[in-house]
């Protein structure tokens, strides 16, 4: 009841029937994440514009062949979506991050590996060099499937998780041989890394204010097909390292988790969280105390199985987004078999789920056209020719990477937010952003770097106002709160937060 009376405040224009165009075929060559059982997971893509010309650039997951990265060369706003080949990258990729690590205002690229990962410092005009010596990146020979990062007190360069999946120098393994994963402080030059263990083999990671109290804490998400004895979801406080126990208020939770994407959905300032996994796609809502509720199964959430296949989906990616500007936020899940699976759906689309004014979501994946039956892993959606309509992309394993460009007819009133924030955190990661509409409902969203599965994005926040025609910004950020900013809507805008105070740049 409290849940429905929340999303009753949200503004909403009349539902519009969403529609994607498939822009797969316009990409310079069919790019594919492949590889043998070594690449059976990851395939994300990074989403960030890589030569400031404000147009997201795509640097995408190969595995055994090489990554890729694809520069937007769209036309102008609301222009067909066009990507141009900006060259191969390394072999083994499994996925990657984009985060400002010098603070020096260019974006770079954490890059996970089967093998050494890697940190890229971006050197403008999507041009990199390997900073991962410079930056004191350890050399740990592992199968990296989960990365996340924040920025913790005055550090100048980012505390960084790296998950790993099974220790592929273990005799005995695959099944019971789960790697450790890693947290690594900055120190100096370098960076002080401590185990964390067990390890689950962990496939998504995410660090935020989980609880609410100021204190991030990283949760993990495990891959119970390789559990060690009683493996299970992890929460991990940063100022202990120490995973939480049920005594401490965590429940033990066991899913095949594959993904992780939060959301503070329900209006009450706390991130709600989608788990993907094969099986039931959990999500939970988040109350005060750090407690979490699972979602009724009327809400429409789980879609455990495709009409057509009996057996249980198998979900990587989660997203939220509003795809039809109703202010709303929507869902997209990428799902396919690890491989040939015969528990589970061979052929599994993806979905695609609509919030509805009463609160459940309803799939609309194959009307929107993007339930592609290929065995999808890593996606995102995120405004490609900033025409205010979340676009999306898709990496499948073995199968070409693909782009979908929203054409959804009469969408609500939009924002598109660049936030800035004086050095070393230029991208403001940790913070709040706080939207209020005309109305006085407010959404709060948090900066985060991480989850999904095998990658994410950094640029534009996107938010859908429904009919509201106004609307204004707040930022919150380690106990400092500026004042409220009035955004012009339905264009771009760039904010910069310094010294508490925040203002439009752009």
């Amino acid at each position: 009841m409290r849940l429905a009376l929340v999303l009753a405040l949200l503004a909403h224009p009349a539902a519009a029937e969403v529609t994607f165009t498939d822009r797969s075929g316009d990409l310079p060559f069919a790019h594919v994440y492949g590889g043998g059982w070594e690449h059976f997971v990851g395939g994300g893509v990074a989403i960030f514009d890589c030569n400031g010309d404000d147009l997201a650039d795509l640097y995408v997951a190969g595995g055994e062949n090489p990554a890729r990265l694809f520069i937007n060369i769209t036309e102008g706003p609301g222009a067909p979506i066009r990507f141009a080949d900006g060259g191969p990258g390394n072999v083994g990729v499994t996925g990657a991050y984009p985060l400002d690590v010098d603070g020096d205002g260019v974006l770079d690229l954490a890059v996970l590996r089967v093998g050494y990962d890697a940190l890229f410092k971006g050197e403008g005009d999507c041009h990199f060099s390997d900073g991962s010596a410079t930056w004191g990146l350890p050399d740990y020979d592992g199968w990296s499937t989960a990365f996340s990062a924040t920025w913790e007190g005055e550090n100048t360069r980012p505390s960084l998780a790296i998950g790993h999946y099974v220790d592929r120098n273990d005799p005995e393994g695959p099944f019971g041989t789960c790697d450790d994963n890693l947290f690594m402080r900055p120190d100096g030059d370098g960076y002080v890394t401590t185990l964390l263990s067990p390890g689950y083999c962990a496939l998504s990671m995410l660090i935020s204010d989980w609880r609410g109290d100021g204190v991030p804490a990283l949760r993990v998400s495990n891959d119970r097909h390789y559990y060690v004895r009683d493996g299970a979801e992890q929460m991990i406080p940063l100022d202990t390292l120490t995973p939480m126990t049920e005594a401490e208020g965590w429940p033990r939770l066991m899913l095949w988790g594959m993904g992780i994407a939060s959301r503070d959905i329900t209006g009450n300032g706390l991130p709600d969280v989608m788990l993907t996994s094969m099986g039931d796609q959990l999500l939970q809502f988040a109350r005060p105390g750090g407690v979490y509720e699972n979602a009724p199964f009327s809400f429409g959430s789980y879609v455990q199985r495709p009409p057509d296949d009996g057996r249980p989906s198998t979900g990587w990616h989660a997203e939220f987004g509003d795809v039809n500007n109703d202010g709303w936020a929507d869902l997209f899940i990428a799902k396919g078999n690890v491989d040939q699976m015969p528990g589970n759906a061979a052929k599994d689309p993806n979905n695609l789920l609509i919030r509805t004014p009463d609160g459940p979501f309803t799939d609309q994946g194959v009307a929107a056209g993007v339930a592609t039956r290929a065995r999808s892993r890593g996606a995102g959606l995120y405004d490609f020719n900033l025409d205010g309509r979340l676009d999306l992309v898709v990496v499948n394993r073995r199968a070409p990477l693909e782009v979908y460009e929203n054409q959804t007819e009469n969408v609500g009133n939009w924002l598109l937010l660049d936030i800035r924030a004086a050095g070393p955190n230029t991208r403001a990661v940790g913070a709040w952003i706080e939207l209020r509409r005309g109305d006085g409902s407010v959404e709060h969203r948090e900066i985060t770097v991480g989850g999904g599965h095998g990658g994410g994005q950094a640029g534009f926040h996107h938010f859908g106002l429904g009919a509201g025609a106004r609307a204004d910004v707040r930022l919150r950020h380690g106990g400092v709160v500026s004042d409220w900013v009035r955004v012009p809507t339905n264009q771009p805008a760039r904010l910069m937060f310094d010294a508490g105070t925040l203002r439009i740049v752009r």
